[in-house]
């Protein structure tokens, strides 16, 4: 087992290309050829969590928070990232990180936190645009169904819950073959006119290479006529945060009570409560006030995130209340989540649970 072997399937569920800018997920220290003696998941990758790596004989730390945001340009063992950096390279240890790629994805952070509360009828908070592309690809009519395959095959033509979702059809292509060409249909030098079939599919930005490459593969063309186009639609399975309902309305006191008991709470921040039943929640792990207002107009009854400062809190304006129940707490089953993930796809191999609480508040 190579570490790029876990770490090419850990993309293929939170692919990097759907990071925010401001992130630096993917591998951090280390090298993707090295054998993988074993994997340990958590939330941060501290020096502790490094050591217990070493202690444990696993030279892959997945993390879900980049130990590096910014570039460093001394590594002298100053503050904690420089001890943490110095450490794992010195023990050769890989770190990887899988932050707001997972964050991003309808199963990722925010599913596992809907999870444990139980929401049904789930639905990004905010999706994100821009990710959409269509390819425009045109096939002899005989060879349609043969090239159609391959783009399925390669991930195109995913809507939601269909797979296979395609639009075609027919018209007549014409080319002239110049001299050298060994055209498929027709002679070089002449004009010719072929039935052909024009087929429609819409695929995530981050497959456009390997889709177009599996489509040229599979055409019979030497110049295969094909055309990209960005969408500017709304990509409803990517974006920041979750909006679902409880299968039952509860009153706010006991929502505040089973957000204790499930995230192992000693207290909320929240705003002033509105005495009315909750039924929608909207939640985002982490930091989340940028989405208060997205998650009042998604209805939102309860808005559950972390990070909220002061002046934030007057955001929720009456209209929703918000609770703050940390940063570590709200993400803290992420941990879970990647163990699950990476236990079901390599069942036979070491991936373990972080021993080291790496939350840096305490409560009094």
């Amino acid at each position: 087992m190579k570490i790029q072997d876990i770490t090419s399937f850990l993309e293929k569920i939170a692919p990097p290309y759907l990071q925010e800018n401001y992130d630096n997920a993917g591998l951090l220290t280390g090298n993707a050829g090295w054998d993988c003696t074993g994997v340990i998941i958590s939330l941060d990758a501290t020096e502790d969590v490094i050591n217990e790596a070493i202690q444990k004989k696993c030279n892959l730390i997945v993390a879900h928070h980049p130990i590096i945001f910014g570039g460093l340009k001394k590594i002298t063992g100053k503050n904690y990232v420089e001890k943490t950096v110095i450490t794992a390279i010195k023990n050769d240890i890989a770190i990887y990180a899988i932050h707001t790629n997972l964050d991003n994805v309808m199963n990722g952070v925010n599913g596992r936190i809907a999870d444990m509360l139980g929401l049904i009828d789930r639905q990004i908070l905010l999706p994100k645009k821009n990710l959409l592309k269509k390819l425009v690809a045109f096939a002899p009519t005989a060879d349609a169904e043969k090239v159609r395959s391959a783009i399925f095959t390669a991930g195109g033509g995913h809507i939601a819950n269909y797979s296979e979702c395609s639009f075609t059809t027919q018209g007549e292509g014409t080319f002239k073959g110049e001299a050298g060409t060994n055209p498929h249909v027709g002679r070089a030098g002449e004009r010719h006119t072929e039935i052909e079939t024009k087929i429609e599919v819409i695929f995530p930005a981050w497959i456009e290479s390997s889709l177009v490459k599996a489509m040229i593969s599979a055409h019979p063309y030497e110049e295969v006529a094909y055309d990209i186009i960005p969408l500017d639609n709304s990509f409803l399975q990517t974006g920041s945060g979750m909006v679902g309902d409880l299968p039952e309305a509860v009153s706010e006191t006991d929502l505040l009570t089973q957000l204790k008991k499930i995230f192992n709470l000693s207290v909320i921040r929240h705003t002033p409560l509105r005495n009315k039943k909750v039924k929608k929640i909207a939640l985002c792990g982490g930091a989340g006030s940028f989405l208060t207002g997205a998650a009042i107009a998604a209805g939102a009854d309860f808005y559950v995130t972390g990070d909220v400062k002061y002046h934030e809190f007057f955001d929720a304006n009456g209209r929703l209340v918000i609770a703050d129940i940390g940063h570590f707490e709200s993400e803290q089953f992420t941990i879970d989540l990647l163990f699950d993930i990476l236990t079901e796809k390599f069942p036979n191999f070491a991936v373990l649970k972080t021993g080291v609480k790496t939350n840096p508040v305490q409560y009094f």
